[in-house]
């Protein structure tokens, strides 16, 4: 197994976990609270802006190989990822610009952007992110939700070429070669990143 397996065979059941959360489980069938998905979208923002941040941080330590990666995926999450960000949280009246760092986003971002200054530890624990997200919008998809809000939500990120996204830095990860044991210990990290920032109030 490449690493990259390695680390889908560990975030396997916790994906399970996150599929059982109720923020999850309500944004698949459609009737999650507007509330609850409004608060979750002004956090997520401020993530996002943050997760650009590592991946130009690991761009800077990227081999010249990945470096055109890196800063594509920077690029397309400032400018794509967000803009559709925005187009969702004005239909659920989000807040972005007035938000604040609740305590699951700050520990979370402040995790990936310490994690970066090593670059293949700084991709393993950035991983979870896409992959989770990736994983979660394709299993989704297969019994979609009618409401067409939280459907869009759904159809972002189980877009064909956000997998071609995501298993790209699968590959950068096995390049990378980071010490097995470290990249898991992040991996299983961010996941658990990613379960807290569900329960965002």
């Amino acid at each position: 197994m490449t690493i990259a397996e390695k680390l889908h065979a560990i975030g396997r059941p916790l994906l399970r976990t996150q599929l059982e959360h109720p923020t999850v489980a309500g944004i698949g069938r459609g009737d999650l609270p507007e509330p609850v998905f409004r608060s979750w979208l002004e956090q997520d923002y401020l993530f996002l802006l943050d997760y650009v941040r590592v991946f130009a941080r690991l761009a800077w330590q990227a081999p010249a190989g990945h470096l055109g990666d890196l800063v594509d995926l920077a690029h397309t999450t400032y400018h794509d990822e967000l803009s559709l960000h925005r187009s969702m949280s004005a239909e659920f009246g989000a807040d972005l610009e007035g938000a604040v760092k609740g305590p699951a986003c700050a520990a979370y971002t402040a995790f990936l952007l310490e994690s970066a200054a090593s670059y293949g530890e700084g991709l393993a624990a950035l991983y979870p992110c896409m992959w989770g997200y990736s994983s979660l919008g394709q299993i989704m998809a297969e019994n979609p939700p009618a409401e067409p809000r939280y459907r869009a939500w759904v159809d972002m990120y189980a877009d064909p070429g956000f997998a071609a996204l995501t298993a790209r830095i699968g590959q950068l990860i096995d390049e990378a070669a980071p010490d097995q044991d470290r990249a898991e210990a992040l991996f299983a990290e961010g996941m658990a990143h990613e379960l807290a920032f569900w329960s965002v109030p």
